[in-house]
Parts: C-alpha cells; sequence; structure tokens
C-alpha cells in the first residue's frame, strides 16, 4: 500500500499512539482538584506547551477545540460577535470551513480573487479595507496561509502590514503549515490562527486555535469555563495527550528536504510519462510536499480509481469536498477551464513518505495512463 495523501491525515505518529493509550489509562475529569484530575490536567498542560513551541506561540495562547474546522468557526463566527466587526474578507481558495464559517455570520462577506498561480490577489483585500475604513468599519480579514490543494504559499506576510497597522481583525488558516514552515505566532501579525493535530500525525478530533490577548472573548462554546472561558466542553485529555506528543514527535520525523525532493521526483517522473501534463501553481512559491497536477482528457475519477485498485492512495483534492461532482473551487478561482479541473489530482507526503512510494505510484500511473491512450485510441 503506498499512501500519497497526507494533507488529508497524515498516518498516525507512533509517539502520538503510545501518548494516547498511556492517557487512555487515566481516569477521572482534567477539570476535577482531586489526583486523578490533576494528572489529566499535567498531561493537557504538557500538551498545550509543546504545541505552542511548534507554533512559536506561548502556552497561554493555546486553546484546544474539537478540530480544526471548530478553530475556524470560533475565530470568524465567535470574531464576528465579539469583536464589533461589520464585514468578513475572504479568498475564493479558502477552505470550505472558512467559506461555511463565514457565511454563518450572516455579515456581508467580500470574496478576494486569486491569480492564475493561486495566490491571494492582496491589492483586492486593500480595496476592501479602504472601502471599510470610509465607513468606519472593522474587518475581520480571514485567510489561509498554504492551500490544501496545490501547495502554494500565500502572501500572508503581505497581508500582515496592510491589516497588522490598521483598527481591522486577521486570521489565519495555517492547518496545511503548521510543522512544515515557521508560525511563529506569538511574534506575528495575526490575531488568531487555527491549527489541527491529524495533519502532523496526531489524532483526528483535536485542533487548537492561537489567540492574543485582546482576542481572548472571542468564544463559540462558553460551557463550564475550561480552556480558561474561552471553549466550553471538557476537554478530551487522550486526544490532546496525541496532539502534543506530535507536535513534539514532528519535526523530527518530517524534513522538508526530503518531502521537496519526492515532490520533485514524482513531477519530474509525471513529466516523463505524460509531456501534457499541468501542474498548477508551478510557477508559485510552494510547500514542498504537495503536488496537483492534471493530465488533459484523464478524469481523475478514472485515475484515482486505477490507483486505488493497484494499492496506491491520491486524491482530487480538499478531502472535505473531493466526493462532490465537478473541478475544484481553488481551481476554478485560478482560471482552470473545468474539463482541465476534473482531471485534477494531488499528491501529499509526509513523515512516513519515502522514494519507493514515489516510484510505486509512477509505476502505477504509467499504467493508467497506457489504459488511457488505448481507450483513447479505440474511441478514435
Amino acid at each position: 500500500m503506498t499512501y500519497l495523501d497526507h494533507n488529508a491525515s497524515a498516518p498516525l505518529l507512533p509517539e502520538a499512539r503510545d501518548a494516547i493509550v498511556a492517557a487512555l489509562a487515566l481516569r477521572g475529569n482534567p477539570s476535577s482538584v482531586h489526583a486523578h484530575g490533576r494528572a489529566l490536567r499535567a498531561l493537557i498542560d504538557d500538551a498545550r506547551a509543546k504545541v505552542a513551541t511548534l507554533a512559536g506561540a506561548t502556552r497561554e495562547q493555546v486553546v484546544f477545540t474539537g478540530s480544526a474546522t471548530e478553530a475556524i468557526t470560533q475565530a470568524i463566527v465567535g470574531g464576528a460577535r465579539a469583536l464589533d466587526v461589520g464585514g468578513i474578507v475572504v479568498s475564493a481558495g479558502e477552505h470550505a470551513a472558512v467559506l461555511k464559517a463565514a457565511e454563518a455570520t450572516g455579515l456581508p462577506v467580500t470574496t478576494v480573487g486569486l491569480d492564475a498561480d493561486g495566490r491571494i490577489r492582496v491589492e483586492e483585500i486593500a480595496a476592501a479595507m479602504a472601502r471599510a475604513d470610509a465607513f468606519t468599519a472593522k474587518l475581520l480579514v480571514a485567510v489561509h496561509l498554504v492551500n490544501n490543494e496545490t501547495g502554494v504559499v500565500q502572501p500572508v506576510d503581505r497581508i500582515e502590514v496592510l491589516v497588522g497597522a490598521s483598527p481591522h481583525y486577521l486570521f489565519v488558516d495555517a492547518v496545511q503549515a503548521f510543522g512544515k514552515i515557521g508560525l511563529e505566532f506569538a511574534a506575528r501579525a495575526p490575531d488568531m490562527m487555527a491549527v489541527s493535530a491529524h495533519k502532523i500525525g496526531g489524532p483526528a478530533g483535536v485542533g487548537a486555535l492561537l489567540m492574543k490577548g485582546h482576542a481572548d472573548q472571542v468564544r463559540l462554546i462558553p460551557g463550564g469555563g475550561q480552556e480558561t472561558g474561552r471553549r466550553g466542553g471538557t476537554e478530551a485529555a487522550a486526544l490532546i495527550a496525541g496532539f502534543g506528543a506530535a507536535a513534539a514527535a514532528f519535526p523530527q520525523r518530517y524534513y522538508a528536504a526530503d518531502a521537496a525532493a519526492l515532490i520533485d521526483r514524482a513531477e519530474a517522473g509525471i513529466r516523463s510519462l505524460a509531456p501534457d501534463a499541468v501542474i498548477f501553481g508551478a510557477a508559485a512559491e510552494r510547500i514542498g510536499n504537495t503536488s496537483n497536477f492534471a493530465v488533459p482528457g484523464l478524469k481523475n475519477a478514472v485515475a484515482m480509481m486505477g490507483l486505488d485498485l493497484m494499492g496506491i492512495s491520491v486524491s482530487s483534492g480538499s478531502a472535505c469536498s473531493s466526493g462532490k461532482v465537478g473541478p475544484s473551487h481553488v481551481l476554478k478561482a485560478m482560471g482552470v477551464p473545468a474539463g482541465l479541473g476534473e482531471a485534477a489530482m494531488r499528491l501529499s507526503v509526509g513523515w512516513d513518505s519515502t522514494q519507493a512510494g514515489i516510484e510505486a505510484f509512477l509505476e502505477g500511473f504509467n499504467t493508467v495512463l497506457e489504459r488511457h491512450r488505448q481507450r483513447r485510441g479505440r474511441a478514435a
């Protein structure tokens, strides 16, 4: 079996598995003051410190949530309630979690475009801010740092310069960047960031919202005062322990240069096998573990089914929308024609990916291509 879908979910790290099992052996409620509760609280505090270290945040800035989607929704829906904003600004390439949360606020939503290489059009954010400034309205700008489908690294540094010195607020979806490039949350301009455990080899079912002190009133689930009142509900101590273990282990397991070398080999092989292949975002800065490509005329559903039968797992983009018919909204925003978008496939590598896995993919992809050419020849 060859797994090349780390952007959807990375395999569980052994360190995370061990931490989860150990935590499951404990009993009690981490909010209780007795010894059993204190033992669970210590696990959570330790995990908070480890996640903070990987995110370049302080421990106090880490709020555990039930997922990155919950963290995103807390930032946007909770932010709309608490920060006295008059509108939301998103890009057309955002994850569905961001787009749906923006819609759920009930506020006016301004959607800025992507260029042909998949980068957010920063000048359109500046224009939206200028319009808001004319009415002395505050905005919540919600953008992603790394696109989950194309791997394009967004110009968030430029967006920070715009928003950081203004009365507006900035939320960054850092889910695909976390652990792969430095976030340095405490030192940077964003007011909030979302991260996820299962993208770095932790368990699904736990994420975190990084929050600056002035955003502490941004809440979604009031509950009983857990997470210093910022997210109610008894913490999932075992999952949080796994998150912390993954945050500590991932930097020793994942090497950006190795991931980039695997993707470079994959893309060279794809181009050799299919010279007409298109690699989306190739002219932009991309995170090294992701490649999104298409061979004109080869529908991704057909190609992925063929690869799956050979034990090779790739995707057509976001796992949250991969079952939908039609091209990716990200590629559509980049101006990719619908027919080519329906051929798009994504490879994403991670901590357990190997050269052998890439070679297995290329061998399987060659078989899929040959079958496609034979069918096309018979049809002609």
